[in-house]
């Protein structure tokens, strides 16, 4: 690694310090608020179609319909992204949103809401996803203009969504009780005014990125080659899959297991919510404290796995006291594997395909979670939410333990990228060695 370098990584370990840049910081402020809108938005929407209904098969396809749009059309979007100015398209994507959340208050305030709005309105907020999703990691470059604050930027960018986590379902939780699902409806489609603000007060240079003159087809093919084709990557994504597919459901499930399974109501779903956003907070503040990516690899296992044990523990347990910890583990696990799974993909992948890589986080994250919410809300019906959340935690310990294993073999991939980057020393920094061949014990 060059000298200088090394001295800047040595010296850069703030918990907050991708905050020392303009562009990122109005973003932290602006999101921070909108996003405990969205979590109010989160919460009332389970819970409306849960007092509709009582059905958990119900949940499960309000929950399909939200995010299949974001499987569907992700690899499009990562496509644009990669030729669109990201900056415009962010702002676009949230005016959008804000006029979603209206329309739900709308409805629900003037008591004509019914499930087939809530489906029809979560598929128009699944569509604004599948741009917004991959246009907002990639930005996190562009605001963060030097290279080595990006893996701390990610950390806060986690950070800020699991402190929203904390307060917003405990908030909805209160304003159900009180006064219904509207007002939370309204008070988020308010909150996007903050992030629309932070967004237009940013100074962003144009990005030079040539114009492509092929096909969208072929981009997207070229987008799919570089991800299967590269081990580390193909690796990270497909964990990721696994865990949204059959872990991260669980969260469609919760008002059951808070209701039924608990014999609570809003309060206690609320309180859940907010453990799990804790347990998640303390985490992405964890990763915000690392200097280097080094390491991640190991970090992801041990996060999936743990995420894994979280949600059989959870879903044996039978008293508040014990659910609390334990969704406080679970969201404590699920987002230090996110995030450094993220913060792997981001330092891994060519600028020049950033959009298309992460449409495919997209897909494998936030995009499976619909036939998750699917394949758990059938499950439900037929053996209960409590052995489908085992079911889906044993299988997430599972391929954590084959991601374990591989990751002596991915290191020979990575590390000619850390190189590169003067993360590791390349090649002619240790003897002229084929540096490539192995990474260190740490990586």
């Amino acid at each position: 690694m060059p000298p200088g370098r090394s001295a800047r990584l040595a010296g850069s370990s703030g918990v907050g310090r991708a905050l020392r840049h303009r562009n990122y910081r109005l973003f932290f402020s602006g999101q921070s608020i909108s996003l405990i809108g969205t979590w109010l938005t989160r919460v009332a929407t389970s819970w409306l179609v849960y007092r509709l209904t009582g059905s958990a098969w119900m949940l499960g396809v309000v929950g399909f319909w939200g995010q299949f749009p974001t499987f569907l059309l992700a690899p499009v979007a990562g496509v644009w992204v990669d030729r669109w100015n990201r900056h415009r398209a962010l702002v676009v994507t949230q005016i959008l949103a804000a006029i979603q959340s209206g329309l739900l208050a709308l409805l629900a305030l003037t008591g004509r809401i019914t499930v087939r709005d809530v489906i029809f309105l979560s598929i128009f907020q699944g569509l604004i996803n599948a741009v917004d999703m991959p246009a907002r990691q990639s930005f996190v470059v562009e605001m963060v203009e030097d290279r080595e604050d990006l893996p701390n930027a990610i950390a806060l960018n986690s950070s800020m969504f699991n402190a929203a986590r904390l307060i917003g379902p405990s908030v909805a939780g209160l304003l159900i009780a009180w006064v219904g699902e509207g007002w939370c409806f309204l008070i988020d489609a308010v909150s996007y005014l903050a992030v629309i603000a932070s967004l237009l007060a940013m100074k962003v240079a144009p990005p030079a990125r040539a114009r492509r003159p092929g096909r969208i087809w072929n981009e997207i093919g070229e987008g799919f080659r570089y991800v299967s084709g590269f081990a580390p990557i193909r690796a990270v994504l497909l964990l990721l899959s696994l865990v949204s597919l059959l872990g991260m459901p669980y969260i469609v499930l919760m008002p059951i297991m808070a209701g039924r399974v608990l014999h609570g109501g809003p309060h206690t779903l609320g309180f859940l919510m907010a453990s799990s956003g804790l347990g998640a907070l303390s985490g992405a503040l964890y990763l915000a404290t690392r200097r280097t990516v080094l390491g991640l690899g190991r970090v992801i296992a041990f996060a999936a796995g743990g995420f894994g044990i979280g949600l059989a523990a959870f879903s044996l347990s039978r008293t508040i006291w014990l659910s609390i910890p334990l969704m406080a583990l679970c969201g404590l696990s699920g987002i230090v594997m996110m995030a450094s799974s993220n913060t792997v993909l981001q330092t891994l992948t060519d600028d020049d395909k950033r959009g298309r890589v992460m449409s495919f986080y997209s897909m494998a994250f936030f995009g499976m979670a619909p036939l998750g919410s699917l394949i758990a809300g059938s499950l439900a019906s037929g053996i209960g939410a409590p052995q489908t959340i085992l079911v889906g935690g044993l299988a997430c310990v599972l391929g954590a333990l084959l991601f374990f294993r591989k990751i002596p073999a991915l290191r020979k991939f990575a590390r000619p990228v850390y190189a590169r980057l003067g993360i590791l020393p390349g090649p002619d920094e240790v003897g002229g060695r084929a540096s490539a061949v192995t990474m260190p014990p740490e990586s």
